[in-house]
């Protein structure tokens, strides 16, 4: 099993970040720009475990040269469901570089969308904190 998705699935937020490379680049769903760096990538995804109820990987799919990763997921999101996707890319050290997701149905992407800005603050302030540490 990949280690992020272990990770992830024990909600250990700890083991997440030690996974992420420096240069970690996270593609939202739901945002129109990329979030370069570890404290915000570290950042949104606590958010995202506060947000998702019921979440669970369903299926890993490796590419040939275990560099990509895809992991399908569903969760709840304020009584709406999503299906979604994490795809992951490992540098040369194994550290996650970039992590793009992306969710479906609309509503449930406009649901994750409504939830996260709610969150939008918090993530903010906890990425600051991390990098002035």
């Amino acid at each position: 099993m990949n280690a992020f998705r272990a990770a992830v699935e024990a909600r250990d937020i700890a083991a997440v970040e030690e996974l992420l490379a420096e240069n970690v680049v996270f593609t939202s769903p739901v945002a129109y720009k990329p979030y370069p760096g570890k404290a915000i990538t570290a950042a949104i995804l606590r958010a995202v475990l506060r947000v998702f109820e019921d979440f669970h990987y369903v299926r890993e799919i490796a590419g040939a040269n275990g560099d990509d990763h895809a992991l399908v997921f569903e969760a709840m999101v304020d009584g709406k469901t999503v299906n979604g996707c994490d795809f992951l890319h490992f540098d040369e050290n194994g550290k996650i570089d970039d992590l793009m997701v992306m969710v479906r149905p609309l509503s449930g992407a406009q649901a994750l969308s409504a939830a996260m800005s709610v969150q939008f603050e918090r993530i903010q302030q906890e990425a600051l904190a991390a990098t002035q540490r």
